[in-house]
């Protein structure tokens, strides 16, 4: 009997053991941040979203930071359901969603960069995801403003051809009714014999 009860507490000491790994295990890795797309490409004024599926055993706190070659921010710091402390300079753009995803609307060509998120969780656990976003110029409105540039400028050579031909024809009139004016009325011509 004395060896059956040995036997049972190894097994229960393997258990615990066993439990305690998978805590640790969990506990190691609490933090999971999921994206399908790590690389965004935009025209400016559109809107971009950067969409995260983030899995945390405790509360998370969501952080985003930009960088650029030329500068480094923070965007905003956020709970769901806690709290949502956006900077100033994107608070009228950037919308905080729960699950950790972030819109922002109305880009422009410096928002072009890199886009970091760090979500840690109450125990201190963090994890990084970085994103790229490209932002293009609108070629259309270059274009829009080209065309509607050349139309006015040909309206105007239009009008200027026609005041051209309208004052070459005042002149000819008015050229012709001075000869007739110079001219005298009853010209007499008497023919001599030859």
């Amino acid at each position: 009997m004395l060896t059956l009860h040995f036997r049972l507490w190894d097994v229960y000491d393997v258990a615990v053991l066993l439990s305690f790994t998978l805590c640790m295990c969990h506990i190691a890795g609490t933090v999971s941040i999921q994206s399908d797309q790590h690389s965004l490409t935009r025209s400016v004024q559109e809107d971009a979203f950067f969409s995260v599926n983030v899995t945390c055993s405790d509360i998370p706190t969501f952080r985003w930071t930009f960088m650029s070659s030329s500068v480094s921010r923070t965007i905003g710091t956020w709970q769901p359901g806690v709290f949502t402390n956006i900077t100033e300079d994107y608070s009228s753009r950037v919308r905080a969603h729960r699950n950790g995803s972030m819109s922002l609307s109305d880009l422009r060509l410096q928002d072009a960069g890199y886009y970091v998120l760090t979500v840690t969780d109450v125990s201190g656990n963090s994890k990084d995801a970085g994103f790229v976003l490209k932002v293009n110029e609108v070629l259309f409105e270059d274009i829009q403003y080209l065309s509607v540039s050349a139309a006015a400028l040909g309206c105007l050579t239009g009008l200027l051809m026609l005041s051209v031909w309208l004052m070459n024809k005042a002149y000819k009139k008015i050229a012709a009714w001075r000869r007739r004016k110079q001219m005298p009325e009853n010209d007499a011509t008497e023919l001599q014999p030859l």
